[in-house]
């Protein structure tokens, strides 16, 4: 098996968990036993990112555009995230974890929200791998955030115009303080990017894998790395 060179490890990989739903149809089950069998799979490879070295991490977990679906499947989408939560909060403790979350939060369940940046809190002192979770997100409504936070500062004189450029923005966006992915991971054979971190992937290597995300493992992981390491990273220069 061809070995992952550590020296050559993106810093920060993003990934959409794609197929849940058809992973479920496929066998028979409920789309709810698709998602909870997808956050065993983000169990594991929050486990294996650590391993490897990998410093950030973040996983597009319930975009703005997921509450368009059914009320049921949404409610119970809000209670495997907290019972996630609760029971990852000792381990991300023990080995380093900090979890940060992007997105327009505020949208979420009072109580799945509380529980939410309690552990965010909680965790906030480590200084081992970054795990990040896409919540209620969406990156054109994040870059309009980011807007009216700029014009905000306009209108309070703290900037003036002539001063936006892109470090401004990138300060402005929820992941401000986070380096861009390098790496972006989609499952389940989609090539599109749906609204994710749209400014932040201007340069980033993307992994299309045909894998469903609740069979995406380690295997695939490990593929999707050496992938990576195989490409010439010019970022626009001959």
């Amino acid at each position: 098996m061809t070995r992952i060179d550590p020296k050559q490890l993106p810093a920060h990989v993003a990934i959409i968990m794609d197929g849940n739903g058809r992973w479920a149809k496929r066998k028979g089950l409920s789309r709810i036993h698709g998602h909870q069998r997808g956050a065993d799979t983000v169990r594991k490879i929050v486990t294996f990112s650590r391993e490897i070295g990998i410093r950030f991490l973040t996983l597009y977990a319930f975009s703005e555009e997921n509450w368009k679906r059914p009320a049921h499947e949404v409610k119970a989408l809000m209670k495997l995230l907290n019972r996630f939560l609760k029971a990852e909060l000792e381990e991300m403790q023990e080995n380093g974890i900090r979890l940060k979350t992007i997105g327009r939060v505020a949208k979420l369940p009072k109580s799945t929200r509380q529980i939410l940046l309690d552990t965010v809190e909680q965790t906030s002192s480590n200084t081992g791998m970054t795990l990040t979770l896409a919540l209620s997100y969406g990156g054109r409504q994040e870059i309009v955030d980011a807007i009216r936070k700029i014009t905000g500062q306009i209108r309070e004189n703290k900037i003036s115009p002539d001063q936006i450029d892109e470090e401004l923005v990138s300060n402005s966006l929820y992941t401000s303080g986070m380096p861009d992915p390098d790496l972006l991971i989609r499952t389940s054979g989609e090539y599109r990017v749906s609204n994710f971190l749209l400014w932040q992937i201007s340069y980033c290597e993307i992994f299309i894998t045909q894998t469903l995300w609740p069979d995406f493992g380690e295997d695939d992981f490990r593929e999707a790395l050496l992938d990576y390491q195989k490409r010439e990273r010019r970022f626009g220069a001959a």
